[in-house]
């Protein structure tokens, strides 16, 4: 890389490198919250935090921070992380490259001799991934006081949540009591997961919103026939609607998605009975994984949905259970603030970048409900994620750093200002 850059790009490969090698043997790359390895990578963080001359906790959540005091106390926190837990075979950068980026923004500070007057902290968030209790986003729900108290009580293996918080160094005692109201504005730096960034040749994605994400189950019944006597078009069959369901899915996604903002719609979980080779499929039952940049777009289809499975009974001779919204997350818009913020940063280190949405959900998402918070993208090869062929150039991150880098450094200033501007103090991003 040419570009003289504010941050070190050994150091940030170094560490990678090292998360990447603390896996299990023969499933590369994996490293799931609350188990043994994933505590031996959370070891090698706190260590290079400390190195790095930061001050090192565990919080109620069980999210591990790091600490540079800022020389100005009371004006608030800036916080910039992600999460080092994996996927299955599939986290040699997801999470990671954005917490390496994040402690690489802390020792560049020193390298520079910069003091901010905020103080600023790295965090890698507890299980943001889905997790063996079978939820996700944890630390981050729970270091701003939206992990529901039933989550605690979710077993696996004869061990609660709670007791998982415990194990890696939280207080679940407490946990439902945490807030942190001091949060000045926070920053994530994340691989892309998709093909964009790479196919047009950016170097930085500044998120504008991350999707909201919402889940329809849908039920298709028919009548159960024996498959070699029944004639063609005397069937009631359950599986021809119901892929037929799939494709006008699929389609009118893919038109919304070319009218509108980021939108997408995937049938990600089907089943049929009796599921017999001998028998006409009696019923069948989708669950529908739908995403939107913009929640109009996402109502538009609710209501569109609701009528077509009307008309496409009738035309197959079904019955379709009117679709069932089994969870419903709205987006999350990025702060406007700091996303003018992460362009002068991009201007500032001559990273080419574009605006975009993301399709997939973040730490991020559950910050900014109580602080200002915005998050960037690096390319990564193919837009492949959460498979072991995930991969990011160094060089992709090291920008990404040093935008991270630039924004801090500008937001230590602006959010300084406008909490001057405001008779309380209070940051009105």
């Amino acid at each position: 890389m040419s570009r003289n850059l504010p941050v070190n790009t050994d150091r940030i490969a170094w560490d990678i490198d090292a998360l990447a090698g603390t896996t299990e043997p023969g499933h590369p790359w994996t490293r799931r919250a609350f188990s043994p390895l994933f505590l031996e990578g959370r070891a090698y963080i706190e260590a290079r935090m400390r190195d790095a001359g930061l001050g090192t906790r565990i919080d109620a959540g069980g999210n591990l921070i790091g600490k540079r005091a800022g020389i100005r106390p009371g004006l608030g926190t800036i916080m910039v992380g992600s999460h080092s837990d994996t996927v299955p075979e599939g986290g040699r950068f997801d999470g990671i490259a954005g917490v390496v980026a994040a402690l690489e923004v802390a020792r560049a500070l020193s390298d520079h001799n910069i003091q901010l007057d905020h103080d600023l902290e790295i965090v890698d968030f507890l299980a943001e991934e889905v997790s063996i209790f079978g939820v996700s986003c944890i630390g981050s729900r729970g270091m701003t006081g939206q992990l529901p108290q039933a989550w605690l009580s979710r077993v696996t293996d004869g061990r609660d949540l709670a007791k998982g918080i415990l194990d890696v160094g939280g207080d679940p005692s407490i946990l439902m009591s945490q807030r942190r109201p001091d949060i000045a504005g926070f920053l994530e730096l994340h691989i892309e997961q998709g093909p964009v960034l790479e196919a047009e040749s950016k170097d930085i994605g500044i998120v504008t919103a991350i999707a909201g994400i919402t889940r329809i189950e849908t039920t298709v019944e028919g009548r159960a026939d024996h498959a070699g006597t029944t004639p063609m078009d005397r069937r009631a069959d359950a599986l021809v609607a119901a892929s037929q369901l799939v494709l006008d899915i699929r389609n009118a996604a893919a038109e919304r998605a070319k009218a509108s903002g980021h939108f997408a719609a995937t049938v990600g979980e089907f089943r049929i009975e009796p599921n017999a080779a001998n028998v006409v499929p009696s019923k069948a039952v989708l669950l529908i994984d739908g995403r939107a940049e913009n929640r109009r777009d996402m109502e538009e289809f609710c209501v569109w949905l609701d009528a077509h499975v009307i008309k496409l009974a009738a035309t197959h001779g079904v019955s379709i259970k009117p679709p069932l919204r089994v969870s419903d997350n709205l987006p999350t818009p990025g702060d406007a603030g700091l996303l003018e913020t992460l362009e002068r940063a991009c201007d500032t280190v001559g990273a080419r970048h574009r605006r975009m949405a993301s399709g997939a959900g973040h730490d991020t998402a559950w910050i900014a409900k109580v602080a200002p918070a915005a998050m960037i993208f690096v390319p990564c090869k193919e837009g492949r994620s959460h498979s072991a062929d995930e991969w990011a150039e160094n060089d992709d991150i090291a920008l990404g750093a040093a935008v991270l880098f630039a924004a801090v450094c500008d937001m230590d200033k602006s959010l300084q200002t406008i909490s001057q501007e405001k008779p309380n103090g209070t940051n009105t991003r």
